[in-house]
């Protein structure tokens, strides 16, 4: 009898979609035990005692507060260090620059202690006077060292805490430091989640001394970066690598484990993945999933999979008619094949559920809910009822550049449209240039569905949902709006514990589900690779890590 048709035309696109991704990251999927390439680029090997990381391009700048991308991240992760971190390869807090930290009852006051005799890499002390410089200016748009006149805007503080010192939104109403090495804070509102977010990557605490003497300049190639960091900074060659060597006063014993540290930037995944084999970099990110089998066929290498915590989803337009029918959006749903399409694509790397939120955070999800089945028929049913028993036309937008939670976005977007064609839904599908999509996609009426991710920022179902749900997050999906939705993230922000916290989140999973406005496909494991030579690196789920454990053998 064979398959019914809609899942031939299923399988046949996938096996298609599969040849696709081979032939777009420029790799072969069945490449044998075929010798490493020659290497490239410089040349050399890297050398015992130093480290050479392959990062996915240059970092925008190196002054924490002031960059939003992963490849500023993963650098300033080596020179600074935060109040709090996270435990290796976990979401959980951890104590860095400051030792313990409480809150007062109703939440809105957070006392942090700092940790005593550590100094800053030009030999000034870290006290309490350095947070509150350091947040001071991030927060205070008047603050005399932040440079606002020079365009520095210190975003990623407003979008994690809700605005600056003095707008009606900003969560903070102080800082203060209460002796020499005690830090405030005092919120206008309960933020359960507050420790986890000063404690993200981008809140590094920097030498207020070396930012004074730089200025404007801080941070950027011409000038310095100055943390307390295992690693401290020694030269950016623009266009090729960032160079730090060992912190010889580092307050952690026994850290870092080598002596320098080379960051070079190579935007090609093939490339990295090419000067990897030839011993060129020790270690990289952000592979492509079918260069698993590469990496599998030489002996010098291997593979890793970072912790999932991200989610790749379809994003469907209240604000168009068709989309306005959850009906609409719930055969959709059931219409596309995600099982089939993760394995496809990601195979063993990535899993699909129900929920917005990745297994790390589960205790924040609703148990109860299941997957939408792929259920052709069902959708056509769906449809009928909504008044459109022959489908009708939609724009589906996708991403132009290859992102961990979806590594070849058009053969993705391919595969949706062929199941949606099978119900009806005539896809248009639509790309632009990245930068111009992210911008496009929230200028109202904004596009009809879309795919887009997120990689949170700490390890909280809060950066999560805020981001795409909470006050002002909807822009791109018509401004929709559910009070009682907010009214429940508001309540996961407040409670003081993690029980009542998972009561508001699980009816928050619950309307989430059923109004199907972002439709996860996929909670992926970004794939790394490492030489067999290299001891002691443990990714984090958070997207980057401090590399001071690591070691060659």
């Amino acid at each position: 009898m064979g398959l019914p048709k809609f899942r031939r035309q299923v399988v046949r696109f996938l096996g298609l979609a599969i040849a696709g991704v081979c032939a777009i990251v420029l790799t072969n999927c069945g490449v044998g035990n075929q010798p490493a390439p020659p290497p490239t680029a410089t040349g050399e090997t890297a050398p015992a005692g130093t480290l050479v990381y392959g990062s996915g391009g240059q970092p925008v700048n190196l002054e924490p507060g002031n960059i939003t991308d992963g490849n500023s991240l993963i650098v300033q992760q080596q020179i600074y260090n935060r109040l709090l971190e996270f435990k290796p390869g976990t979401t959980e807090l951890a104590p860095a620059l400051a030792t313990e930290w409480s809150s007062t009852p109703d939440g809105k006051t957070w006392t942090f202690k700092l940790r005593s005799g550590v100094k800053f890499h030009d030999g000034t002390p870290f006290d309490a006077a350095a947070v509150v410089f350091n947040v001071g200016r991030w927060w205070d748009p008047n603050h005399p060292n932040g440079y606002r006149n020079a365009g520095k805007s210190y975003e990623i503080w407003q979008q994690i805490f809700g605005g600056f010192k003095g707008t009606p939104n900003g969560l903070i109403e102080s800082v203060t430091a209460v002796d020499p090495m005690t830090v405030r804070f005092v919120l206008r509102r309960p933020f359960a989640a507050f420790p986890n977010a000063i404690a993200t990557g981008y809140f590094g605490m920097a030498s207020p001394t070396a930012v004074q003497k730089a200025g404007a300049a801080y941070g950027t190639a011409s000038a310095i970066a100055v943390g307390t960091g295992p690693f401290q900074f020694k030269e950016w060659r623009t266009g090729d690598r960032v160079v730090l060597t060992k912190n010889p006063n580092y307050w952690q014993p026994d850290l870092p484990q080598s002596e320098q540290l080379v960051i070079r930037f190579v935007t090609d995944p093939a490339a990295r993945l090419a000067q990897l084999r030839a011993g060129q970099i020790d270690f990289t990110v952000d592979l492509a999933p079918d260069q698993k089998q590469e990496l599998a066929n030489d002996p010098n290498v291997q593979a890793i999979a970072r912790p999932s915590f991200n989610v790749g989803y379809l994003a469907l337009n209240p604000s168009y008619k068709p989309l306005a029918d959850r009906r609409v959006r719930q055969a959709i749903a059931q219409a596309i094949n995600r099982p089939a399409i993760v394995q496809a694509f990601w195979g063993d790397l990535a899993k699909h559920d129900a929920h917005f939120l990745p297994e790390s955070l589960a205790w924040a999800n609703n148990p109860q809910l299941q997957p939408y089945p792929f259920d052709p028929q069902k959708a056509k049913q769906l449809l009928a009822e909504a008044g459109y028993p022959n489908g009708f036309e939609l724009d589906l937008w996708y991403m132009p550049v290859s992102r961990p939670y979806f590594p070849t976005p058009k053969p993705i977007a391919e595969a949706f449209a062929a199941d949606l064609s099978a119900i009806g839904i005539r896809v248009n599908l639509q790309t632009k240039d990245w930068a111009a999509y992210l911008a496009d996609v929230r200028k109202p009426p904004g596009f009809q569905s879309f795919m887009l991710g997120w990689t949170a920022d700490y390890g909280d179902p809060d950066s999560f949902y805020y981001p795409h749900f909470g006050p002002g997050a909807t822009d791109d999906i018509g401004n929709w709006r559910n009070d009682r939705l907010l009214q429940l993230l508001e309540q996961g922000r407040s409670a003081q514990t993690q029980s009542d916290r998972a009561k508001a989140y699980a009816e928050a999973d619950q309307i989430i589900y059923q109004e199907v406005l972002r439709l996860p496909i996929v909670h992926s494991q970004p794939l790394l690779a490492q030489r067999k030579t290299l001891q002691g690196w443990v990714p984090s789920p958070l997207g980057s890590e401090p590399f001071a454990s690591i070691r060659k053998s």
